[in-house]
């Protein structure tokens, strides 16, 4: 075997990995948004779950994005775990679509169509309306390059004439349970290396339909590669968050569990996908003549295929009676974390591991911008907290001192907090916008850098006010009036029906939320800002207080001010309104 043809092989599998890539991430950005919907809304019990995730993962051609939007979702708490097993059983449906592909790409010789397609390909992708459908039939047209080179290749090679490769393979016993568990764990390890359970499942057609691989063997590498693509899943949900490696486990658990019972009854279940799709197992190249032989050798890409698909459809149809069980074991496996919810600094809803997908990863980045508002606003009751405690009498001052200062630590460290939240949205958000990204897509992504350094902000403002207490509580300023702790509570009031109609619009639908009412709170903190800016000179004047009191109380006025033009910031961005 020459190095040009070694290298054509890698080559052409290089080709096939690629176009797969392309042809999913295009059919992403042209329904990504769309399919989150039907996902989130058509998933009502576990036949629709099944259903959605089969039809999402035929669409989308990646398993792995299916997986990611319904993690994402269980996160969000928009699905239940039970409800995410369905939609990944209806996911391993899905995905079998692509074996049917290549099947078909490895039985005809399609290399001279992918031409024309790429000419379409580039025109389209020239015409900013459909350059979508243009990526898609540039990414489509290299899978079928690929599988027609590595075709051609595979009969350049003489596989089936290679006498140290047919002495390799007739070395094990085809009838042979351990033959079986040997080739499973091989397909395992080569899908886990490789990283594309596809490029072993054209490894797998090549070698089988050239005659060197018996279909015994060939079949028992497919279940390989089911069980290695979900290693790879489980050990990249390791640094995840707790639903991601459950979810991850009901996928492992759902083939390796599939994998066992195809075991006991390995051949006959061979015999009878064979029967379906016309292929004799008991014919010999000494039995027939060559064509003959070829002609039935033919057919063995579609065996493959049907037993990817029978084998899916058969273990769906066990397991999905057993979802509550499976949902309970993978709870009892892999325990929550215990830490607390509040103090945690990670993020919980941003999955890097699974950063597969970067067209879906904008809802992932959204929740976390919710959760990272809804923590926003947490930190401001704790300063309106503050406020009271500092508002206690001097005969109980040393008794609350303890409690202030408890509480002053704890806002501390939320603005630690939202300065780190801010930087890991931020940078997750630029490793996504690194990738070919459709315009919609970019542009919330702009939005949601803006959203998150206006949060950060708040958080800033809240920590301002905070220190401006503490240094009131602590000072030998005298006490606000009874006035001046009524204004400061009033402006707080509004704040923070400001803050909680941002979190309205943050976790629900931009389209159905009124602007209007964030404006209007904000002309109305503007307003009593000014009121309170000319009552402060003319109090002060009249001796309500001193002029330092008076400069602490309005700076306090004035950070809840500045919080409020924050807040109505983060709505513009959200909404799609530009500075």
């Amino acid at each position: 075997m020459s190095i040009w043809i070694i290298f054509k092989l890698l080559g052409s599998l290089a080709l096939l990995m690629f176009g797969m890539k392309s042809m999913s991430e295009s059919l992403q950005k042209m329904a990504g948004p769309q399919l989150r919907h039907v996902l989130g809304a058509m998933t009502t019990n576990r036949f629709t779950g099944m259903l959605t995730g089969m039809v999402v993962t035929a669409s989308v051609q990646s398993s792995t994005a299916t997986t990611v939007m319904t993690v994402s979702f269980v996160n969000a708490g928009l699905l239940t775990l039970a409800q995410a097993i369905s939609v990944i059983m209806g996911a391993n449906i899905g995905t079998t679509l692509t074996a049917w592909i290549m099947s078909a790409g490895m039985s005809f010789d399609i290399t001279s169509a992918v031409y024309p397609a790429f000419f379409i390909g580039i025109m389209l992708i020239y015409m900013k309306k459909y350059r979508y459908i243009g990526d898609f039939l540039f990414g489509l047209s290299f899978l079928l390059l690929g599988l027609g080179t590595l075709r051609m290749t595979g009969t350049e090679m003489q596989l089936g004439e290679n006498a140290t490769l047919l002495a390799f393979f007739s070395s094990f016993d085809p009838t042979s349970f351990l033959t079986s568990i040997v080739f499973l764990l091989l397909g395992g390890i080569l899908t886990f290396c490789v990283q594309s359970s596809a490029a072993v499942m054209a490894i797998t057609m090549i070698l089988c339909s050239s005659g060197a691989l018996p279909i015994y063997q060939g079949i028992a590498l497919v279940l390989g590669e089911n069980i290695g693509t979900t290693v790879t899943s489980n050990l990249a949900a390791l640094s995840a968050n707790t639903q991601a490696r459950r979810a991850a486990l009901a996928h492992m658990f759902f083939n390796v569990f599939g994998v066992l019972w195809v075991i006991v009854v390995f051949q006959p279940f061979i015999n009878m996908v064979c029967g379906w799709v016309g292929y004799d197992v008991t014919m010999t190249k000494e039995s027939v003549d060559a064509a003959t032989f070829a002609a039935n050798a033919a057919k063995l890409t579609f065996v493959l295929a049907a037993f990817h698909t029978t084998f899916n459809v058969a273990n769906t149809a066990i397991l999905i009676w057993f979802i509550p069980q499976i949902e309970r074991f993978v709870c009892w496996v892999i325990k929550p974390k215990r830490v607390d919810e509040e103090e945690d600094f990670s993020l919980h809803f941003i999955t890097a591991g699974f950063m597969k997908t970067p067209e879906l990863s904008v809802l992932e980045a959204q929740k976390e911008i919710s959760s990272f508002s809804d923590r926003m606003q947490r930190m401001f009751h704790m300063v309106m907290e503050l406020l009271t405690i500092s508002s206690t009498n001097a005969s109980k001052k040393g008794a609350r001192l303890a409690d202030f200062n408890t509480l002053y630590s704890r806002i501390e460290k939320y603005e630690g907090i939202s300065d780190k939240m801010e930087l890991d949205i931020a940078n997750y958000l630029n490793t996504v916008s690194d990738s070919h990204l459709s315009d919609d897509t970019k542009a919330k992504i702009r939005a949601m850098l803006r959203e998150v350094s206006e949060l950060e902000s708040i958080g800033d403002a809240c920590f301002n006010m905070a220190r401006t207490i503490s240094r009131k509580y602590n000072g030998k300023q005298d006490h606000f009036t009874d006035e001046q702790y009524e204004h400061i509570n009033q402006m707080m009031s509004l704040t923070d029906q400001s803050l909680t109609e941002m979190n309205r619009l943050m976790g629900g639908r931009k389209e159905s939320y009124d602007v209007n009412r964030t404006f209007n709170i904000e002309h109305e903190i503007n307003n009593y800002r000014n009121q309170l800016k000319a009552q402060n000179i003319v109090d002060i004047n009249n001796h309500q207080y001193t002029y330092a009191v008076g400069t602490i109380y309005l700076d306090l006025i004035n950070e809840c001010e500045k919080l409020g033009d924050y807040v109505v910031n983060v709505v513009e961005a959200r909404i799609g309104k530009r500075k």
